[in-house]
């Protein structure tokens, strides 16, 4: 459904309108298309402390030419890893305040932070504090403007992620902490545009919604994709396979042997398996029937732990291989009706975090999550009006998502380059104004 608010604050009476009344004003957010794959404008580096980094080579590579004296700068990347002292932090005042108004509408500003050193209480003092200051002024910037931390320690890893949030594809990605370990040895994809050719990807629950766009993106990015779907899906699922280029498989995520079924229909094993299937039985506690607590539990989070964990056991990821789940900020700050799904999509949270770092050291293997907030789909579009209205504005950008914004994420995640990304779950809500 359009969302004819903010098309009404772009007219003249619009702007007039919001500006006396002191509503949102959600201006359009700037999405990655082939006509226009980068932002429009230079790069400003900009430096706080004493830093170690060698980020002009990466920077280089992002699409965007780095000018120190850019005068509305489509993007802003501040070097923060060398702060260590509460002194120390002046200086990222004194890099920010001058320019922060000058950054162009649906702009990035990124700060680079380094990991909190827990033997340096002073350190770790100034580090935690750049994680309040990117979040607050990602809720100041406005503009369709977004603004993340990276905390790194070594430029070359954090490639793919600063080419993600220093483009058009993280639009509807702000206030978010990315950590980037040493990772993974990756060779970089012969072709830029398409780093997933020659990778076989499979997107559960892809016949329609989020799910589809994710397998748009990642066949747009050279994988072979598998659209799987329930059988009662199929003419859904051919319709998204026949379009993308891709092949279908039909199967109840939720079935005993769905791991072993999946392994049997790739021989040749998976490169990247997106959890993407999920239900909603909505209703309060009180009113909730065993059935609609137990299905949704199940599908959304039992399917996921059971079918990862045999596809692991049988080798049927490749090393370098990429599995992302899909979370929900009902899972991080909870929502009412939704016991069971905000507890299915925290479980999906935990199953990450404690994955991750055993499947990459045994089976070379990253786990990681989205987490969508209020996003357009047929599902939103059935909420009532006012209920709709508030999940578009209670975020930083006051307008609602796209399934794309969703699926950028992903394919960043499923990146061939994005092996020191690991154990994170990154919301994907325009910075949405409830939980952390």
């Amino acid at each position: 459904m359009a969302d004819r608010y903010l098309s009404f604050t772009g007219t003249a009476p619009g702007r007039f309108l919001t500006r006396r009344l002191g509503l949102p004003r959600p201006a359009p957010l700037r999405r990655w298309s082939a006509e226009r794959p980068a932002l429009d404008g230079e790069l400003l580096h900009l430096t706080a402390g004493t830093s170690r980094l060698d980020l002009a080579p990466v920077l280089a590579r992002t699409g965007l030419p780095t000018d120190e004296a850019a005068g509305q700068p489509a993007a802003v990347v501040l070097d923060a890893t060398g702060v260590r002292t509460v002194e120390d932090l002046d200086e990222v005042h004194a890099a920010l305040h001058p320019v922060v108004r000058s950054v162009a509408e649906s702009g990035r500003i990124v700060v680079l932070g380094a990991p909190l050193d827990t033997a340096d209480h002073h350190q770790a003092a100034a580090q935690q504090a750049l994680e309040g200051f990117t979040r607050s002024l990602g809720k100041e910037t406005g503009g369709g403007r977004t603004v993340n931390l990276v905390r790194l320690t070594d430029a070359s890893a954090a490639e793919s992620t600063l080419r993600f949030l220093l483009s058009p594809k993280s639009a509807y990605v702000s206030g978010q902490v990315i950590a980037v370990g040493d990772g993974q040895e990756s060779p970089a994809p012969e072709d830029a545009d398409r780093p997933l050719t020659g990778r076989t990807a499979l997107v559960t629950g892809a016949a329609r919604g989020i799910g589809e766009a994710v397998a748009a993106a990642l066949a747009r990015d050279g994988a072979e994709v598998v659209v799987l779907d329930v059988p009662q899906a199929e003419e859904d699922a051919r319709r998204v396979a026949e379009r993308i280029g891709g092949s279908v498989l039909l199967l109840d995520m939720t079935a005993a042997d769905a791991g072993a079924r999946i392994a049997e229909a790739l021989p040749g094993g998976l490169d990247v398996l997106v959890h993407n299937a999920g239900i909603t039985r909505d209703r309060r506690l009180v009113n909730m029937a065993k059935d609609r607590w137990s299905s949704v539990l199940d599908v959304n989070l039992g399917s996921v732990l059971r079918t990862t964990d045999a596809l692991l056991e049988a080798g049927a990821l490749r090393r370098d291989g990429r599995i992302v789940a899909t979370a929900s900020i009902a899972g991080i700050a909870g929502n009412a009706g939704q016991t069971n799904y905000g507890a299915s999509k925290a479980g999906v949270t935990g199953f990450v975090r404690a994955l991750a770092p055993r499947a990459l050291a045994g089976h070379g293997v990253t786990v990681n999550a989205v987490a969508p907030g209020f996003i357009e789909t047929k599902m939103t579009a059935a909420v009532p009006l006012f209920i709709r209205e508030a999940g578009r504005r209670m975020n930083s950008l006051a307008q609602g998502g796209l399934p794309v914004d969703v699926a950028e994420t992903a394919a960043w995640f499923a990146h061939p380059g994005s092996g020191a990304v690991n154990g994170q779950v990154v919301r994907v809500c325009g910075q949405s104004l409830l939980g952390a």
